[in-house]
């Protein structure tokens, strides 16, 4: 895709036309399931189709002899070893992977934060009623600085610390943690890290090298765009051995990577993962790092338009480089659900209504394929939409 265009918004038109078209609503979830492109699409029926001529050969004969290649391809764009890379079906897959893999004992104590994924706190307390292990909990405001933040880990670290959770892109806001620095702290005092890379991967730039965590989870359905029942779970190289896999190989060991693999859930649909590499491809013609400034430009884009509107308030961080394309918003004195519902009902825009803790507001998260132009209708629907309530208040 060149990038020489008189008018930039030219390239994203290209784009945009590579996509399926989002109807009936203005697709303002992303963050949750970002639609593949329209080669990836095909490639996904293609392969159905062909599992169908003979299912036994074509699935583990054909479609599953290209997943080396895929590795390798998810290797160079996460900056990892193959050997290092395990398939499966979604982020909670992954990260489930890790928390019921790692060896502890009871006494053992974990450090998470209130605002992890809801199943990923589930799972360690469910390590916590089983095995006796602690679960201690991280607190922090998520417009907090990265200091307060590392502050409030390192406050929480003891002699009987294990294990670091961490999520890299929190999916209710979108705030980044620093997650390098708290893998660093944790790798000097032989503290074990599990990074959540749900929201951050393919968003963003990421090398699991550089972070230095011991374990990578994420959904390649969100912005990598494979088809929906894609996870990818990176496993340090010497964390490998000594990790339970979550189902029971059915080969015996040693199987190294293998035994995290999607292999060992029985018959699953070989389909879906013939759609990963046409997805990296697609990314890689675009490229991370104009990924990541296009969703950036997108959110600011809304944001700014979105400011004037009487009683908008942000609570996502928006003047850093990691911002990118998830946003959370409220607006004072007017039900969030409420909006979230006018919206949807009577001007077809889909926003996401999240709430936890003290916190609650609209999701916003454009896809790459949308237009600025869009998003102007999204704030002028929702501007509408406050100036009715705050006059029927006033009536």
């Amino acid at each position: 895709m060149s990038t020489h265009e008189t008018n930039p918004e030219e390239r994203w038109e290209r784009v945009r036309a590579a996509y399926p078209v989002q109807q009936p609503l203005l697709n303002l979830n992303n963050a949750a399931v970002s639609p593949p492109p329209l080669v990836v699409e095909q490639t996904v029926v293609d392969a159905y189709r062909l599992i169908s001529r003979n299912p036994d050969v074509n699935m583990w004969s054909k479609l599953d002899a290209a997943l080396p290649e895929v590795k390798q391809q998810l290797a160079r764009l996460a900056d990892c070893s193959p050997s290092e890379i395990a398939l499966n079906r979604n982020s909670t897959e992954g990260l489930c992977t890790a928390i019921f893999g790692i060896p502890l004992a009871a006494g053992d104590q974990v450090l998470v934060s209130a605002w992890d994924y809801p199943s990923v706190r589930a799972a360690w307390l469910q390590r916590a009623q089983r095995e006796g292990i602690e679960v201690v909990e991280v607190d922090f405001d998520l417009m907090d600085g990265d200091d307060a933040i590392a502050t409030a880990y390192q406050a929480r670290l003891t002699e009987r610390t294990r294990v670091m959770q961490l999520t890299h892109m929190f999916h209710w806001t979108g705030r980044v943690l620093p997650a390098k620095r708290l893998c660093q702290l944790a790798r000097m005092q032989g503290i074990a890290t599990i990074v959540d890379a749900a929201q951050s991967f393919a968003q963003m730039e990421i090398s699991f090298r550089d972070l230095d965590c011991d374990y990578l989870a994420t959904s390649l359905h969100k912005w990598l765009g494979a088809p929906v029942g894609n996870g990818m779970l990176i496993v340090k190289e010497d964390r490998i051995d000594s990790s339970w896999p979550l189902l029971a190989p059915f080969d015996p060991p040693p199987l190294r990577i293998d035994k995290f693999d999607h292999w060992n859930l029985g018959t699953y649909n070989s389909a879906l993962q013939a759609g990963i590499a046409p997805a990296i491809r697609f990314h890689q013609e675009i490229g991370t790092a104009a990924i990541h400034a296009r969703l950036r430009e997108l959110s600011r884009h809304w944001v700014h338009r979105a400011r004037s509107i009487p009683g908008f308030r942000l609570h996502t961080p928006i003047d850093t480089e990691h911002l990118a394309g998830v946003v959370l918003f409220s607006v004072d004195g007017v039900d969030s659900k409420n909006i979230e519902r006018e919206l949807r009902e009577r001007h077809h825009v889909h926003v996401k209504y999240r709430q936890i803790r003290h916190l609650q507001g609209l999701r916003v998260s454009p896809g790459l394929y949308m237009r600025k132009s869009e998003l102007d209708d999204f704030v002028a629907a929702l501007a509408q939409v406050v100036d009715e309530v705050h006059t029927a208040a006033a009536i």
